[in-house]
C-alpha cells in the first residue's frame, strides 16, 4: 500500500487559475483516492487541429465514436455544461477551468454504475499537458501527458481503494495511458485522410453544425 501511494503524482496546478478555484481544485488533488499519469509517445499533427480538438471536446468525442477508436460521449445539458458518459458506467459533469497553449485543466464529479454495487461518487481534477515542437508542412511534434487524481465522496469507499491503492492505480494508469494513445490515433486518422473523417462526420445526424464547418475551414477543406 504504502509503495502505491508514494509514487502518486504531485498535483501541480497553473498559478493562473483565480485563488478560490485552484484551492478547491488542490484539495481534491491533494486528498485523492487514486491518481494517475501517463505520458504518450510524440506524435506529428498541426497544432491548430490538435488544440480545436481540445477545445471542442463534444465535437472530438463524435470524431473518436466516427473513427470506431473510443466509446466516449459527450453533449451539453440544457444548462450549457457538459456531460461525459465513458461507455463503461462513468457519468458526470465536466468543465474546463484553464486553458492555455500546452496545458488544460479540467475539474468532474460524475458517479460510477457497476450494475452489481451501489453508485460510487466522486471529483476529479485532470492536467492534460503537451509539448509542441516544431516540424515541417505546418506540423509539430505533440508530445503529450495526463495527470488525474479522483476523489471518492464515500470514506469507506475511499478507505477500501487505498487498501488495494497498487490494483486501482494500476487500473487508473491503464485509462491514462489509453487516453494519450488516443490523441495519437485520432491526430493519425485526420492527417492520413482528413477529407474521409469529415465526410464521415457529415453522416453523422447530431454532429454540432457550427463545430462540422469550422472543422472544414481549419482542414482546407471545401
Amino acid at each position: 500500500m504504502s509503495s502505491a501511494f508514494a509514487a502518486r503524482p504531485s498535483p501541480v496546478l497553473p498559478a493562473q487559475i483565480p485563488a478560490a478555484e485552484r484551492a478547491r481544485l488542490q484539495e481534491i488533488a491533494e486528498g485523492a483516492s487514486v491518481s494517475a499519469q501517463a505520458t504518450g509517445e510524440p506524435f506529428l499533427a498541426r497544432p491548430d487541429v490538435f488544440e480545436f480538438l481540445l477545445d471542442h471536446p463534444e465535437f472530438a468525442t463524435h470524431v473518436t465514436r466516427a473513427l470506431k477508436l473510443a466509446r466516449y460521449r459527450i453533449w451539453r445539458g440544457p444548462d450549457g455544461g457538459l456531460w461525459l458518459d465513458d461507455g463503461w458506467g462513468v457519468i458526470g459533469q465536466f468543465s474546463v477551468v484553464y486553458a492555455s497553449s500546452g496545458t488544460r485543466v479540467v475539474s468532474a464529479h460524475g458517479q460510477y454504475q457497476s450494475g452489481l454495487l451501489p453508485s460510487i461518487r466522486g471529483k476529479a481534477v485532470v492536467v492534460i499537458d503537451y509539448g509542441l515542437r516544431p516540424a515541417a508542412d505546418r506540423r509539430s511534434l505533440v508530445s503529450p501527458a495526463v495527470t488525474g487524481f479522483v476523489k471518492l465522496d464515500s470514506k469507506i469507499i475511499a478507505l477500501a481503494g487505498m487498501l488495494v491503492g497498487s490494483v486501482a492505480t494500476a487500473k487508473a494508469e491503464k485509462e491514462a495511458k489509453s487516453f494519450v494513445r488516443l490523441f495519437a490515433r485520432v491526430s493519425r486518422a485526420i492527417e492520413d485522410n482528413p477529407a474521409r473523417v469529415r465526410e464521415i462526420l457529415r453522416k453523422r445526424p447530431d454532429v454540432p453544425a457550427a463545430d462540422l464547418a469550422a472543422f472544414g475551414r481549419l482542414l482546407d477543406l471545401r
